[in-house]
């Protein structure tokens, strides 16, 4: 009897595993927020870090937390570090490329709790009074993120979170 639930868990897990690698080797999560501001106005919040942390999602989950910034002071170049607790880790954002009152592009390095490399993209459509704001983040899905992905959604973990700074980055732009 124990030989036959051994058996069938092992080939429980064989099952799971062989699943997790048939997943997706990328993972894009995405969310959208109408803001009553012209475009120029929520760029200029995304192209410059120093403005990050007013409307950022993560920053009240650690009052402790280190940042830094290097490079210029906006941009295409500019840099924001941080460190912190578990909820909020440890990693470094750089804008890799700009599109005034349209589109950044932001590399995004996590150091803790687990490394990866990914991309965020804030994209910005003019709809009449209003901007259309889309953020995005997507990079490859290492194994180890598949095996993770089979218990728990990337969208759900992260979307929540990119739902709540958008929420306060409309806060911010449509402030007069």
């Amino acid at each position: 009897m124990i030989k036959k639930i051994a058996l069938g868990l092992a080939v429980a897990i064989v099952l799971l595993l062989a699943y997790a690698a048939l997943q997706p080797y990328s993972f894009r999560v995405e969310r959208s927020i109408s803001v009553l501001a012209p475009p120029a106005k929520v760029y200029a919040l995304l192209n410059d870090f120093h403005h990050f942390p007013r409307w950022s999602p993560w920053e009240k989950l650690d009052p402790k937390m280190t940042t830094e910034h290097s490079g210029p002071a906006l941009g295409k170049g500019a840099v924001y570090t941080w460190s912190g607790n578990d909820d909020v880790g440890a990693g470094r954002m750089e804008i890799l490329q700009t599109t005034p009152d349209t589109q950044v592009t932001v590399q995004l390095d996590f150091f803790k709790p687990f490394a990866s490399r990914n991309t965020s993209e804030y994209t910005l459509t003019a709809q009449g009074d209003t901007t259309q704001v889309t953020w995005a983040m997507f990079g490859p899905s290492p194994y180890i993120s598949k095996l993770m992905g089979v218990f728990v959604s990337m969208d759900k973990m992260i979307g929540k979170d990119f739902e709540s700074g958008l929420r306060n980055l409309k806060a911010l732009a449509e402030k007069p």
